[in-house]
C-alpha cells in the first residue's frame, strides 16, 4: 500500500506534469487535501510529507482537528462543506479559507463574524455550474448580484468561484463545465474590479484534475488519491 508521503508526491507530479502540458507556471496550481472523515494523525503525516492545506466539509470534525494539530506551525484550514446559519462564527473563527459560500446571508454572517485580529476571510462562491437538484450553490444568473453584494462586506476577501461537475458526465462535458466556470471568473472579473481578487478557481479533484488544470484550476481537491478509499464519517455537524 502507498504511504500518504508517496500519495502526495504522485498528486503533486501529476499537477506539475498537467500545468506545464497547459502552458501554465507549474506554481499557479495548489493541492488542497480533502481531509475529511480521516484521522488527525493521517494529516499530521501528510503536514510532515509537506502538505500544508487541508478541505474539511463536517464542522465539529474539522474543529476537534484543528484542536489536536495546533502546534503545526503553518496549517492552512479551508471549510469547503455546505454552510449552516448557526455554525458561521466558528466557521470565521477558525478557518483561512472558506470554497462553499452560496448566499450573501451566510457571506455577511461570516464578514460580521471573522475576528478582526485575523486576516480578511478568503472565500469562494460555490456554483452550481450544471444546475443539479442534488448539488448546492448559487446559480450562474445569481451570480452577477451576489458579486455586486458581497463587494461592500468587510472582513472578507473575494477571491473566486467554486464548482463540482456531475463526475459521470461524459470527459467533453465535464470539460465545458470547467470551462464554463472559468469564463464566467474571468466576466466578472472585468464587470466586477473592486470586487476582490477573483483570482481562484476552486475544481476539479482526483479523478479529473487534469482537466480542471487545463481550464484554469487554481485549487484542486484530491482525497481519495491521498489517503486511499474513504473511512466512514465518525461525527455530524
Amino acid at each position: 500500500m502507498s504511504s500518504i508521503a508517496d500519495n502526495i508526491g504522485s498528486v503533486t507530479r501529476r499537477i506539475q506534469k498537467a500545468t506545464l502540458k497547459a502552458g501554465r507556471d507549474p506554481d499557479s496550481v495548489r493541492l488542497l487535501a480533502v481531509s475529511k472523515t480521516r484521522p488527525p494523525e493521517d494529516l499530521r503525516t501528510a503536514f510532515e510529507a509537506g502538505q500544508q492545506a487541508f478541505g474539511e466539509n463536517y464542522l465539529q470534525e474539522a474543529l476537534d482537528k484543528i484542536g489536536a494539530l495546533d502546534d503545526l506551525d503553518g496549517i492552512e484550514w479551508h471549510f469547503i462543506g455546505p454552510i449552516q446559519s448557526n455554525k458561521t462564527r466558528q466557521i470565521a473563527e477558525s478557518f483561512a479559507w472558506v470554497h462553499s459560500v452560496d448566499r450573501l446571508k451566510i457571506a455577511r454572517r461570516l464578514s460580521e463574524q471573522r475576528p478582526e485580529s485575523l486576516p480578511a476571510l478568503n472565500i469562494c462562491l460555490q456554483v452550481n455550474i450544471n444546475n443539479e437538484d442534488s448539488k448546492s450553490g448559487c446559480t450562474l444568473d445569481q451570480l452577477p448580484e451576489l458579486v455586486s453584494a458581497i463587494s461592500d462586506l468587510p472582513n472578507i476577501s473575494l477571491r473566486g468561484l467554486m464548482a463540482i461537475p456531475d463526475p459521470d458526465q461524459p470527459e467533453s462535458e465535464l470539460r465545458l463545465s470547467f470551462r464554463k466556470l472559468a469564463g464566467t471568473l474571468k466576466n466578472l472579473k472585468q464587470d466586477y474590479p473592486d470586487a476582490g481578487p477573483l483570482d481562484t478557481l476552486s475544481m476539479g479533484m482526483s479523478d479529473d484534475l487534469e482537466l480542471a488544470i487545463a481550464e484554469g484550476a487554481t485549487w484542486v481537491r484530491v482525497g481519495t488519491a491521498l489517503f486511499g478509499a474513504r473511512a466512514k464519517k465518525q461525527s455530524l455537524s
